[in-house]
């Protein structure tokens, strides 16, 4: 019984990151939209500007929006870590989006509002996929990894004794975040 009860807290765990997941996303891809649209089709400007500024506008909100509750009960290894590493993977997400657009406009030669907001719906496609496994992987680590994660970077100054002078000790035990009731 065990394994079973092991297995469900996992996936529950799971099921919450995603649902929470799809809730900052969907806020932010009506930001991104709404954003992007009123830039380029309200005010006129070209269709890679209006979709870079409202992605950087979105991915802003994005950020503190899952690291506050989304992955609230993972690691904290530094904001300028975490943001420019966000910022890094957004900017591939912006370019999945971009690739999108230019195809639209320029391989198939279509242009407007349906069209222009198809572009962002395949762009938005392609790189939730990306997001969502790169920010866990790499933006939002698990708890027992931080420490690991600072010791290959070069902060020693947050790692086990036994890291620091050469020691061997026993292990660190690190509570489980996925026992956490709060999300």
């Amino acid at each position: 019984m065990s394994v079973l009860t092991g297995l469900y807290r996992r996936w529950r765990h799971l099921v919450h990151e995603l649902a929470k997941f799809g809730i900052v996303g969907a806020f932010n891809t009506v930001l991104d939209f709404g954003l992007a649209n009123l830039l380029h089709l309200g005010l006129h400007w070209p269709s890679l500007s209006a979709k870079t500024a409202s992605v950087a506008a979105a991915a802003t909100s994005s950020y503190f929006m899952n690291r506050h509750w989304t992955f609230r009960h993972r690691a904290k290894t530094g904001l300028r870590r975490e943001y420019s590493l966000f910022f890094l993977l957004n900017a591939v997400g912006l370019l999945i989006a971009a690739i999108c657009i230019l195809v639209v406009e320029r391989g198939f030669d279509k242009t407007g509002a349906l069209w222009f907001n198809v572009a962002q719906v395949a762009g938005l496609a392609f790189g939730m996929v990306f997001r969502f496994t790169t920010y866990k992987r790499w933006v939002f680590v698990r708890p027992d990894a931080a420490p690991a994660r600072r010791v290959a970077e070069g902060s020693l100054a947050d790692a086990p004794p036994e890291a620091r002078h050469g020691e061997t000790a026993e292990p660190v035990l690190v509570p489980d975040a996925r026992r956490d009731s709060r999300g």
